[in-house]
């Protein structure tokens, strides 16, 4: 097993705020955290957010609340209406996690401090004009995510090699959709391989989707980065047995439901920085002083029992690859 492990600064964060508190003789209140995500409930995110923040010496119940928003079922247009609610109740930070979260949070307000975990690049998605002097109310962390799906694919070649088509699944309404998919697309032209795109925004598109993926003979399938896709990866999971597709995902929550292979940044390191940021807000820091701060550790995990039961044999090259290999 080898673990890549890199982080590098380029951030930090800032502006406090509290509300009052009518107990004995004018204590401070307890500063709210709004804790906004575009994924669906992950105890593992809100475990290494709590961890960035005991780090920093805030402990949630104690020190500190949290107010958890979750798009459940991948609802989206509702990201705007709890951004707004969230300032309506003037909690001292908003978290965001990821891109649609992130935008709906900037869009709400431009005086809470807001701190994003997002896998776009934060100056071409709109939410700072500098990296290293955000600026305004707004900083946070970026990891890598429309950068791997070239990475995903060679990999699930390396798996597949005598495959000639390939699949990608995009949600249409990610606003990474479009550069995931230009990217994937010039990573199979470079190594000879047919690339069909497959959309789906809602449960019922899977179904759709895998249909397509077998009448066009495709031999593997590649997941794009999405929140809603990983809501729903037990059913792709499933799909992708019923259909006997070797695939490849962007999260090992994939991986660990199922999933033949999975590759992508860990999510948790990055939810665990925003976790420092916002308990470094809440002692005074101004985020729009200090840099953002880029997250690069990846996890690579391939699940040995599904590659047998799709009578795969995973290559010795990628076992010593793997992070995790699980049997």
């Amino acid at each position: 097993m080898r673990r890549r492990d890199f982080i590098t600064l380029l951030g930090g964060i800032g502006a406090a705020g509290a509300w009052p508190d009518c107990t004995r003789a004018q204590q401070p209140a307890m500063p709210v955290i709004g804790f906004l995500s575009s994924f669906t409930t992950n105890p593992r995110f809100v475990a290494a957010f709590r961890q960035g923040l005991g780090e920093t010496g805030y402990v949630e119940g104690q020190n500190v609340a949290i107010q958890y928003h979750w798009a459940e079922g991948g609802q989206y247009n509702r990201l705007p209406t709890v951004a707004a609610e969230l300032v309506g109740r003037r909690v001292a930070v908003i978290v965001a996690s990821p891109i649609p979260a992130a935008l709906a949070a900037k869009a709400a307000t431009t005086t809470i401090p807001i701190v994003f975990a997002i896998g776009s690049d934060p100056i071409e998605s709109g939410l700072v004009t500098s990296l290293n002097r955000p600026g305004g109310n707004i900083t946070g962390v970026s990891f890598l995510s429309v950068e791997l799906g070239a990475k995903r694919l060679e990999l699930l070649r390396d798996l597949v090699p005598k495959v000639a088509s390939i699949a990608l699944l995009v949600n249409p309404n990610n606003t990474n959709a479009e550069p995931q998919t230009k990217e994937t697309q010039l990573a199979a032209a470079g190594l000879g391989l047919d690339l069909d795109v497959l959309k789906a925004s809602t449960r019922a598109d899977f179904d759709q989707a895998f249909a397509t993926l077998v009448r066009q003979r495709a031999g593997a399938l590649v997941v794009s980065a999405d929140p809603f896709f990983i809501s729903q990866r037990d059913h792709l999971v499933a799909l992708a047995a019923h259909h006997a597709v070797p695939a490849i995902y962007y999260a090992r929550e994939f991986a660990e439901a199922g999933g033949l292979m999975s590759y992508g940044s860990n999510f948790a390191a990055a939810n665990r920085q925003a976790g420092v940021y916002a308990g470094r807000i809440l002692k005074g820091e101004k985020p729009g002083d200090l840099p953002v701060m880029l997250s690069a550790k990846f996890e690579f995990v391939i699940n040995l029992k599904t590659a047998k039961a799709l009578g795969v044999e995973v290559p010795a090259k990628l076992l010593a690859l793997a992070d995790e290999v699980i049997e």
